[in-house]
């Protein structure tokens, strides 16, 4: 089957919009805030940027020169520069890593995406207003102890994505990209804005932005590349796919900060959302995942205006986890167009009902499947279920393997002169040199250190 030719992003903005918005999801607003708070605040906020700026960055510019340059989904797009370098052809395989690891993220970030989504509504009918803290805590162990509500909630959110999706690049993903961006800011602003009015502001800074460095370990050091490497949605060839509608007037370097630098801007803004009002209900910043879904309820339910802003909170959360999802469902989309004569709508339906069926393992896994472990004879998957079983395999292996492999593919196997091209340096500069190095030796050491501390949790540098 010939390829066919990629569509382009109407403008620089769209493309900008639709990155941003891939790589602000969950792992920012719902994540960030209790890892920070679970590695002691300031030291680790600190190691988080810049593990943004040089582990994370060269792999975002990877994903996207190939994408761009390949013009083409991640394993035809990687097929196709592998051999413009004489590269060895089983680079694609790298790609279909990636198109099996959007797929499972795709499956159980949904089922998150659709708690979001039960909570807006729970929150704006005030429901939990004055509820005690025990009585959130329930809320929450019956909405993922229900079957039926578990997959209501998870087929609604994925539905939203296929029908966003089927519409196509420009009347679909860039109307959506375009209008919820901007007001998935203006939205942390007011919530930011909210917080230091009613919660304790001060300690918030503190515990954000001073550092104690009798805190680090070599450890937390890991747990903020991870966090970093993580929240930019790097390593499963998501951007790659955005790449490959990319103008080829748009700069990838300066693209890639503008990223970066507003993907650490909503991860601080979700901390100084969330901390002031932890701290000035009293509430623990260690908390963990429950940090977001019991936690912040509990301050929502006491505070003045608390159904409007807990609702607003979750809209917010929404829309991260819809424009992540967006491009998740894409990479599997935009390789079924390559490889068969169907249709977008066609391919979207078909990689979105094959989501939601591994989807319904993951959702079911919180209560008929609860003690269903299918890899329990590996001792290290022994406890998991589907649903920590797909987030263990593309956090802790797909991903730290794929942002290996791609930077490793880009800097070493592909032509410099071809990379140089891309990036709109000569291959004498400084900056492609920096660059270069990085992408060979940097980015790749510290993300096999991740990928190892990961794989074993006895492992300690």
């Amino acid at each position: 089957m010939s390829q066919r030719q990629a569509p382009m992003w109407s403008s620089h903005f769209a493309f900008l919009m639709a990155s941003i918005g891939t790589a602000v999801g969950l792992a920012n607003i719902w994540r960030f805030p209790y890892t920070t708070g679970t590695n002691g605040g300031g030291a680790f906020v600190l190691i988080y940027i810049l593990a943004a700026l040089v582990i994370a960055m060269p792999v975002l510019i990877a994903e996207l020169m190939v994408g761009r340059r390949g013009r083409s989904s991640p394993p035809e797009a990687i097929a196709a520069v592998a051999k413009e370098s004489g590269a060895s052809p089983w680079w694609r395989h790298m790609g279909n890593l990636g198109v099996l690891g959007a797929m499972l993220v795709l499956s159980f970030y949904a089922i998150v995406g659709g708690w979001t989504l039960a909570y807006v509504l729970k929150l704006a009918s005030g429901s939990m207003q004055g509820m005690d803290p025990g009585a959130i805590a329930v809320v929450f162990d019956q909405l993922q102890s229900s079957p039926g509500l578990m997959l209501f909630w998870h087929l609604l959110f994925l539905a939203l994505v296929i029908g966003i999706s089927s519409l196509g690049l420009a009347g679909g993903v860039e109307r959506v990209v375009k209008l919820v961006m901007p007001m998935l800011f203006i939205m942390l602003l007011l919530l930011v804005g909210y917080a230091a009015w009613i919660g304790d502001f001060a300690q918030a800074l503190r515990f954000l932005f001073t550092p104690d460095f009798s805190k680090v370990t070599a450890n937390v050091v890991l747990e903020a590349v991870g966090q970093a490497f993580f929240s930019i949605s790097v390593g499963l060839t998501n951007l790659m796919v955005y790449g490959a509608y990319m103008q080829r007037q748009t700069s990838i370097p300066r693209s890639s900060v503008v990223i970066v630098g507003a993907d650490t801007l909503v991860a601080l803004l979700a901390g100084l959302a969330i901390f002031p009002i932890i701290f000035a209900f009293g509430l623990n910043p260690s908390e963990g995942p429950g940090l977001v879904f019991v936690s912040l309820p509990v301050a929502f339910a006491q505070m003045p205006a608390g159904a409007l802003l807990g609702a607003l909170f979750f809209v917010l959360l929404f829309f991260a986890a819809l424009t992540s999802a967006i491009c998740m469902l894409e990479v599997p989309t935009s390789w079924l167009m390559n490889k068969t004569s169907w249709s977008r709508r066609q391919a979207c339906l078909v990689a979105g009902s094959v989501a939601w069926g591994l989807g319904v393992l993951s959702a079911l896994s919180f209560n008929l499947l609860g003690d269903v472990h299918p890899l329990g004879f590996i001792p290290l998957f022994a406890d998991k279920t589907f649903f920590t079983l797909f987030d263990y395999f593309t956090s802790n292996i797909a991903m730290p393997l794929g942002g290996i492999f791609v930077v490793l593919f880009v800097s070493w196997a592909l032509k410099s002169r071809f990379t140089a091209d891309e990036l709109g340096f000569t291959q004498q500069s400084l900056w492609f040199r920096l660059w270069l190095w990085t992408s060979r030796l940097i980015a790749p050491g510290a993300l096999l250190l991740v990928f190892i501390s990961k794989l074993s949790p006895t492992f300690h540098l």
